[in-house]
């Protein structure tokens, strides 16, 4: 009997892909764990198809009787195909339910994707698709499996549904269906925007899921162990605070270097981001048999609000550290263009991150490890071998015997040691963009400009070595420049290995906000005798009192007053330190601390996003001058500039700027294409030879360990 009234529209999911691919089973199941918090109406496409030639002909008659009917809310009365007897068999009612599933090959067509929320795009490699195919259906489906597969491919020729899916998944050949692979689609279909409301209750399930803990009294290694751990992955993150560890005795512990941390995207519940230019693509499982793609359009930022959550998982306690699991990676300097600045193609993703499910936590001031893992099935393997490797690696000062003179050649870091630079101006063309930067301010359009330049180099495969082992590198760079925000990332072809000082934005689970800019840098004395010593003590003593660089400091300092106030508690922010020197490996930094609070209710990525990019690496005011850099500097910056560091599930995140940075691309010849960046801020009594005598001072640490100079002109 029809209703009265319609019911609700209900949320439609269509799930498509050839024939074999998997679909039915993973429909069925998906059906199951959706009816835990709602009704869910079933259907099966090829219930509908008028027969071995009707795919064209049941994709109509779906959008027609079936999926429009429940689309508007009423209930669909329609007649399945009697495929026995080759005609319409007795009439079936399909009621309205809060979600229906449209499964089978063609649902994923453009007359039935008008009427539906989402669609999921199975694959699977030919061979193993007809084989599960027949196997299923026997000797019914043999005598037709040439004619079916023609009339896919004709319909996918004018019809790219895998190119409109937002989810796809890649089945793995096999009987056996991939642990999890129920659970990694609805995953992934909860970070779609038409479908956030409907699954609501399974994200935060997801985003409240318990850590497991293991707390062991030891200090291994942490290059060992992270070459055990994670050195294999293909998408990896260490977050390094190497002065804390790499010099022991010589440098103090502090809030600033107490943690290290390190990640990949591995496990049942890992997963791995990438955004370029508008487009999200994040892989569930990417290391499983049957990982499962979502792909969006929205902005990183909005992406990273419902990404990130917003502090439901409660800190790991005892830690001491914001860190209880959630994404790390890197957020390239070109995303400005979400943040006021113009809209330049970096070449490369403009963010990549990873979402680790299991992570490893240094505590260098209580010397201990803590493992870290969500609840799954998997978990206690991995905490087992992670332990493992904690206990058989000796501490760091047990097995050093490795010195910054010995490296890069004797660490294999490249090739052949010493790699070529070139830089994409001569030094007088830098001096002239100095002065071109001062005529702006005279101009009254910025008082404050970072001119930066890139440097470029590229490394041959060594036989059937790649050019450059990004590892071995940052081995080599974490040795000669300790810093308190050193990091490694790899993402595929992509690696990052940066010794940076400077921390742009700590944000706590409890809403306290630290930014800490460095504006005024010298290259330190060598320090070899006490007359050197000495030397180096003026250096300091010079940087602390210059009002130069003093005055380039406070600009940053009130832009970050600034960026940080309009999330902030109104009278909360503060200035706690303004014009300390920090001493690093080769050079003297100028730095201050500006701090404030969260406002309640406010949100977390739009406060990063507000002080993006790093004010230290634009100028001031920002908006105006990132314009003038784009039309002064000769190409994008890409990674360089942007900020690599964490957002926890607590709420916490903690992200470094990225200078003293190599990127490290790698093609397919194995040839390897090396880049840093480097800059200074430009004021109205700048030299310009001074500049440019900066920018040699600051690549210093990064090409000195690869056994490199700055390129002559």
């Amino acid at each position: 009997m029809a209703h009265s009234a319609a019911a609700p529209a209900p949320y439609v999911i269509l799930l498509d892909g050839r024939s074999g691919a998997g679909k039915t089973s993973l429909a069925v199941e998906l059906a199951a764990a959706l009816r835990e918090h709602r009704t869910v109406t079933l259907i099966h496409l090829e219930d509908l198809y008028p027969g071995w030639d009707g795919l064209a002909e049941g994709i109509d008659r779906c959008a027609a009787r079936v999926l429009g009917p429940l689309r508007r809310g009423g209930e669909a009365r329609w007649r399945p195909w009697d495929w026995a007897r080759g005609a319409e068999g007795p009439e079936r009612v399909s009621e309205a339910a809060e979600v229906v599933i449209l499964e089978g090959v063609g649902a994923g067509a453009a007359p039935l994707r008008a009427l539906a929320d989402a669609v999921v795009w199975v694959d699977a490699p030919a061979e193993e698709r007809r084989r599960r195919a027949l196997a299923r259906d026997g000797d019914v489906y043999a005598p037709h499996w040439d004619r079916w597969a023609a009339q896919e491919e004709a319909w996918l020729a004018h019809d790219d549904v895998p190119a409109a899916a937002a989810v796809t998944v890649a089945s793995p050949s096999g009987a056996d269906r991939p642990e999890g692979l129920a659970d990694r689609v609805l995953a992934a279909l909860a970070w779609l925007p038409s479908l956030r409301g409907l699954l609501a209750p399974e994200r935060s399930e997801r985003e409240s899921a318990p850590v497991v803990v293991r707390r062991l009294g030891a200090a291994p290694d942490p290059e060992r162990l992270f070459r055990e751990l994670f050195g294999t992955s293909a998408a990896a993150v260490w977050l390094d605070s190497s002065d804390a560890e790499v010099t022991p005795g010589n440098r103090q512990v502090t809030p600033r270097n107490r943690f290290s941390i390190m990640a990949d995207h591995g496990g049942l519940l890992g997963r791995r981001m990438a955004h370029r230019r508008g487009r999200t693509e994040v892989v569930h499982g990417p290391t499983t048999d049957a990982p499962v793609s979502v792909r969006s359009g929205a902005p990183f930022f909005r992406w990273l609000d419902a990404a990130w959550g917003h502090g439901q998982a409660d800190p790991v306690q005892g830690l001491g550290c914001g860190f209880g699991l959630g994404w790390l990676g890197y957020l390239g300097y070109e995303l400005k263009r979400e943040c006021g600045g113009s809209d330049v193609d970096p070449g490369v993703p403009d963010a990549q991150l990873v979402f680790a499910a299991r992570a490893v936590v240094l505590d260098h001031a209580a010397g201990e490890v803590w493992l870290l893992a969500l609840d799954a099935a998997d978990a206690p393997s991995w905490l087992d071998r992670a332990e493992a490797a904690v206990r058989e690696h000796p501490s760091a000062g047990e097995q050093r015997g490795v010195s910054p003179e010995t490296l890069p050649s004797s660490s294999h870091a490249v090739a052949s040691a010493g790699p070529a630079f070139t830089a994409r101006e001569t030094a007088a063309e830098y001096r002239e963009k100095v002065r071109a930067a001062q005529a702006e301010i005279a101009e009254g359009n910025t008082y404050e400009a970072c001119l930066t330049t890139t440097l470029e180099a590229a490394v041959p495969a060594h036989g059937d070595r790649p050019g450059v082992v990004p590892l071995d590198v940052y081995a080599a760079l974490r040795r000669r420049s300790p810093a308190p925000f050193a990091a490694f990332a790899r993402f595929g072809p992509l690696a990052i290995a940066s010794t940076s000082p400077e921390r742009f934005l700590a944000l706590a689970a409890d809403g306290a906000l630290r930014a800490e800019p460095i504006k005024g840098t010298r290259r330190r004395s060598p320090g070899a005798s006490p007359t050197d010593a000495a030397a180096d003590e003026r250096v300091r003593a010079e940087l602390a009192a210059d009002p130069k660089d003093r005055a380039e400091n406070l600009m940053i300092v009130d832009l970050l007053r600034n960026d940080l106030s309009h999330h902030a508690v109104p009278g909360s922010v503060r200035v706690s330190r303004l014009f300390a020197v920090e001493t690093y490996a080769t050079v003297h930094q100028l730095v201050s601390t500006v701090d404030a609070r969260l406002r309640p209710g406010a949100s977390r990525a739009e406060a990063v996003a507000a002080a993006f990019p790093p004010g230290s690496m634009t100028g001031a005011p920002k908006i105006s001058t990132m314009a003038i850099l784009d039309r002064l500097e000769a190409g994008p910056r890409g990674v360089y500039s942007g900020v690599i560091g964490y957002f926890s599930r607590t709420g916490a995140a903690d992200l470094s700027v990225v200078i003293r940075t190599l990127v490290m691309e790698t093609a397919d010849d194995a040839a390897t294409r090396l880049t840093l960046g480097v800059g200074g801020a430009v004021v109205a009594d700048s030299d310009p030879a001074a500049e440019h005598d900066e920018i040699r001072a600051k690549a210093f640490a990064v090409l000195s360990a690869l056994g490199s100079e700055f390129p002559e002109d």
